[in-house]
C-alpha cells in the first residue's frame, strides 16, 4: 500500500526544524532528505530513519525493522507527533551520515 501524500507532508512539517526537509517519490513510496542528505523513507504511511551509532545511543528503545521486504533495517518512528524528539533525532542522525556525492556533469 502506497503512502498518502498528506502523511508525507505532515511528517515533513513535523521535521522542519531539523533543517531543510524535502521528499521525493521513489518506487511508489518516498525518500526524505535533510539538507540534501537522504536519511529516511516513508513507506505505508510509516516513517523509517536510517540507523546510526548516534541514533542508537539517543534512542535505544527504537525498533529496527525493514521498511519493505528485502530492505535493510531502519528505525521505525511510531510517533511522528513528537516534534522535539524528531528534530533532535534527525539532527544527530544526519550529522553522522556522509555528505551526498556530487552529481556528474553531463557532457
Amino acid at each position: 500500500m502506497a503512502s498518502k501524500l498528506e502523511f508525507v507532508q505532515y511528517a515533513a512539517d513535523q521535521m522542519r526544524e531539523a533543517g531543510e526537509i524535502t521528499y521525493r517519490k521513489m518506487f511508489g513510496e518516498y525518500g526524505v532528505y535533510c539538507n540534501g542528505k537522504i536519511f529516511a523513507l516513508i513507506c505505508d504511511d510509516q516513517l523509517f530513519i536510517k540507523i546510526t551509532e548516534a541514533g542508537k545511543q539517543f534512542a535505544p528503545e527504537l525498533e529496527a525493522v525493514p521498511p519493505y521486504e528485502g530492505a535493510k533495517p531502519y528505525f521505525l518512528i511510531a510517533d511522528v507527533d513528537n516534534k522535539d524528539f524528531l528534530t533532535e533525532f534527525i539532527r544527530i542522525t544526519c550529522a553522522e551520515l556522509p555528505a551526498p556525492k556530487p552529481k556528474k556533469k553531463k557532457q
